[in-house]
């Protein structure tokens, strides 16, 4: 059964939303905290989020086994369906083809109606390879909607809109690179209006994607406090770029952080962040790592600032 054009519109105009990663709370013993896990994804949904992605990266997808990556799955099923409100699951799935297609199988048994297919992570990745992979992944499940996730300046619009040629249930893009002139070329030359056009790299790059036809973003920020990036998409929704700018800058700081080093710290910043909330543990698994206490301190001023310590 393939996906039909009614549903494949009504996905596109569901993704066009900020998009939350949920971390994954670690216990004492460095095994998942299952409890918090349902906890963080229901504060997410009751706050607002519409569409959450459990297996991304701000939930250290690489970092987990594939028996936790279905447990991931089936917790956040569990906390948003036959709640309300529901969101929209948009499960991440990657590693070889053979395992990515089984993890898509498995999200659709519990609900999802969407995939995002993880950047392939190994070292020799050809643009024909990759229009390849991600074809034989979206072709295996041709009644889920697929969001290919991009982190890769080699591949270019004419390589997106090949692959949606050969693959019609792709109907989104996450674009993880923080470049706003080569989105606004990449998402031109794949077709504007063929995808939902996601600004991958959070709310420090979703006004200037915005203005190149982006209609919406990711977060991890949103884990902390949803309320902020969803004041930036009423924003941007609204064309007030100011007020935008304005969320800009109080998500500025918190974001510079966790792209700091080459984002070496883009899960260790939400976690600690939750932790000084009481909401998990700011535990994470290598190669991340736990903060140094200036960073700690400053996180502390920030959820000051934010009304919420």
């Amino acid at each position: 059964m393939s996906l039909t054009p009614a549903t494949a519109e009504t996905l596109r105009h569901v993704l066009a939303t900020v998009v939350v990663v949920p971390v994954t709370p670690l216990q004492a013993d460095g095994h998942p905290d299952w409890a918090a896990y349902a906890a963080l994804t229901r504060r997410l949904i009751d706050g607002g989020i519409t569409v959450i992605t459990p297996n991304g990266n701000t939930g250290e997808f690489y970092a987990l086994s594939q028996a936790e990556a279905r447990q991931v799955l089936e917790t956040a099923a569990a906390a948003s369906a036959g709640q309300d409100p529901e969101a929209e699951l948009l499960a991440g799935v990657g590693h070889d083809i053979a395992a990515a297609i089984e993890a898509a199988r498995h999200a659709a048994s519990h609900g999802a109606r969407m995939i995002m297919i993880h950047q392939p992570v190994h070292p020799y990745v050809s643009r024909e390879g990759w229009i390849d992979y991600n074809a034989a992944i979206a072709r295996a499940v041709p009644d889920l909607g697929v969001v290919l996730y991009i982190r890769n300046e080699r591949i270019t619009g004419a390589n997106i809109a090949e692959l949606a040629d050969r693959a019609p249930n792709v109907i989104g893009v996450k674009y993880g690179i923080r470049d706003a002139s080569a989105f606004a070329a990449v998402a031109r030359d794949a077709g504007i209006d063929r995808f939902t056009w996601l600004a991958g790299a959070a709310e420090l790059t979703a006004p200037a994607y915005w203005v190149s036809g982006a209609r919406g973003f990711t977060s991890g920020l949103a884990n902390v406090e949803p309320g902020l990036p969803l004041a930036m998409l009423d924003a941007l929704r609204g064309n007030d770029f100011g007020e935008a700018m304005k969320i800009w800058e109080k998500a500025r700081r918190f974001e510079e952080l966790r792209l700091a080093d080459a984002s070496a710290d883009n899960v260790s910043v939400v976690k600690e962040a939750l932790a000084q909330l009481g909401l998990c543990r700011a535990d994470v698994r290598p190669p991340s790592r736990l903060l140094p206490d200036p960073v700690k301190q400053e996180i502390s001023a920030m959820l000051t600032g934010w009304g919420l310590a």
